[in-house]
């Protein structure tokens, strides 16, 4: 219903920012990683979810849609409502959260606040059958193919995008300029830097 608000930050506090637009403030709850791009007083741009329950409507904020895409993923899994998926992306960004997922490592995930083994193994489980269906056979044919079939980090990149939902065809060509020798978090986020 409400895709963003744009204009002036008024207020913040711990998880919450306020946008005017238009004369009324928003209250926008959002990740410490989100908070962490804002300023007080900046215009900002903040790409929005309206959550609706019998009792109240919240309205969840995020400096990018990567953020937001991947808050919707989480909200989507059995046990992880809106408020777990914010400590979620408090904690980890979308790209360390796509590692995570790709490289089974819910241990990490149980770091963030309310989340314990066994949810964060279903998170690990639900989002990875998201990505199951990537693999060196799906990468387009190119002069890079061949690297990119033996190249670990990059398979690895691929398959975290995924998480974020982008294909392999989308990312391949972009992964292929890159230098070979960077790490699957920097892979990634040239890979997002590049395409916006």
């Amino acid at each position: 219903m409400i895709y963003s608000v744009h204009g002036p930050l008024i207020h913040m506090e711990a998880n919450i920012a306020v946008v005017e637009c238009a004369g009324v403030g928003y209250r926008v709850q959002t990740s410490m990683t989100t908070q962490k791009t804002l300023k007080l007083g900046d215009e900002v741009t903040l790409y929005t979810h309206l959550n609706v329950r019998e009792d109240a409507m919240e309205l969840f904020g995020f400096a990018s849609k990567n953020e937001l895409s991947t808050f919707r993923m989480l909200i989507g899994i059995s046990g992880v409502g809106p408020k777990v998926a914010l400590a979620i992306l408090s904690e980890l960004s979308s790209e360390q959260l796509a590692m995570c997922i790709s490289s089974s490592d819910s241990k990490t995930i149980t770091r963030c606040n309310g989340v314990g083994p066994k949810l964060a193994q279903r998170i690990v489980l639900e989002l990875k059958d998201k990505i199951r269906g990537i693999s060196s056979t799906e990468l387009p044919d190119s002069p890079n193919a061949s690297v990119l079939t033996d190249t670990g980090n990059v398979s690895k990149a691929v398959a975290a995008l995924a998480v974020l939902g982008y294909s392999a065809a989308d990312v391949t060509p972009i992964l292929s300029r890159l230098d070979p020798s960077m790490t699957v978090e920097q892979m990634i986020a040239a890979t997002l830097r590049a395409m916006g």
